[in-house]
């Protein structure tokens, strides 16, 4: 299939640049001598998951329980949900561990703690540790963090699996050095508190990082078990902004049609708005502002030099240039494609990949699970 017969707006993967993105986080990973536990928060799909596991040891990581249902449906056992859950959805928690699944949850509260080990069900725990980015998570030095562990270790059906952290905080560097500084601090954080635990008499198996920037750009992780990057797999403008990938090796892309032209302003318009798009003005932090996205040619994804997505509405995108631009090089109902900003964001708007193998052609459909 051509991409003139998909109904646009779509969700266009590059497989090519799929596979090499995930080959070389998981080589990198490997020879820093952890397990490489793929985030799929992005990726939302079996088919992306597979080959994301493909050498690794088989885990997966997940923000949501949607997400942990549908990769349980698909065989994979090792799931750990990197998001605290309100105690509401302990029973669907439970549910997924009752199956035969190996669900890992969070907790960085007492309270929550005290919930898990009251719970009819029987649940693995992580404690979330904040290594900077002040978001959940409790500072290292917490005195919480012991009572946490005692309520779990005391618990006739919970156990304490172990520590996690995040270093979201990673996105505000700027400089390969500045992530790697972050990238300890990050391990640091979480060794740490495992050595305490240890010290307390309390098993810490699982001792687990995160973030694309820091998992990339990390160069010693002695004492941690696993990483969990996502965004890796696909890259977008912003990670190429901070040095976590190039524009090259962005594998997800949005195929949009030119609906309107406005001659007189130099502005055209395409049917890929702030839904499909999303708002994520991410790179405008950068010194390579992308505004709502980077504008390609439709078959081979190459960037239009001068072509940004300047604004957005609910379902319309207004291309900008900053040169004049050639209408008749994008007559009315001529594709092209866009680079996002946060592919995150932008892939949430979609219940599909369309995969394509070589240049103008998607030649597969890989389904995208979404939801809470």
């Amino acid at each position: 299939m051509t991409y003139s017969h998909i109904p646009t707006p779509a969700l266009i993967l590059d497989k090519a640049k799929l596979i090499a993105n995930i080959s070389r986080m998981t080589n990198h990973i490997k020879a820093l001598g952890v397990d490489l536990r793929p985030h799929m928060k992005t990726g939302k799909s079996m088919e992306v998951a597979r080959l994301a596991m493909a050498g690794n040891f088989g885990g997966i990581t997940v923000s949501t329980l949607r997400e942990a249902d549908y990769f349980a449906a698909f065989g994979v056992t090792d799931i750990t949900l990197a998001a605290c859950l309100a105690p509401a959805k302990l029973d669907r928690a439970a549910a997924l561990r009752a199956a035969g699944i190996d669900l890992k949850i969070l907790v960085d509260h007492p309270r929550m703690a005290q919930a898990v080990a009251a719970h009819a069900g029987e649940h693995h725990v992580l404690i979330e540790i904040d290594c900077g980015e002040h978001r959940t998570g409790l500072l290292p030095a917490a005195p919480e963090i012991m009572d946490i562990a005692r309520c779990l270790d005391a618990a006739p059906r919970a156990t304490l699996a172990g520590v996690l952290t995040h270093a979201g905080h990673s996105y505000q560097s700027r400089q390969a050095p500045e992530m790697t500084a972050v990238a300890e601090t990050e391990r640091d954080a979480v060794v740490g508190v495992a050595r305490q635990l240890h010290d307390a008499g309390m098993a810490c198996p699982i001792v687990s990082v995160g973030s694309t920037p820091t998992a990339t750009h990390a160069r010693d992780l002695t004492g941690v078990s696993e990483a969990r990057p996502g965004v890796y797999m696909f890259g977008d403008l912003f990670q190429a902004g901070i040095g976590s990938c190039t524009v090259d090796d962005i594998a997800v892309s949005v195929l949009a049609t030119v609906i309107a032209h406005r001659r007189q302003e130099n502005v055209m318009f395409i049917d890929a708005g702030g839904l499909a798009l999303s708002k994520d003005r991410s790179t405008q932090a950068l010194a390579n502002d992308c505004a709502y996205g980077l504008v390609c040619q439709a078959d081979s994804g190459q960037p239009i030099a001068g072509l940004t997505v300047s604004t957005v509405h609910q379902e319309h995108g207004q291309i900008s240039a900053t040169t004049a631009l050639d209408f008749d090089r994008y007559p009315i109902g001529s594709q092209l494609r866009i680079l996002p900003n946060h592919v995150c964001m932008t892939a949430a708007a979609y219940t599909e990949y369309h995969v394509t193998t070589a240049p103008g052609q998607a030649l597969e459909i890989w389904p995208r699970c979404n939801g809470w």
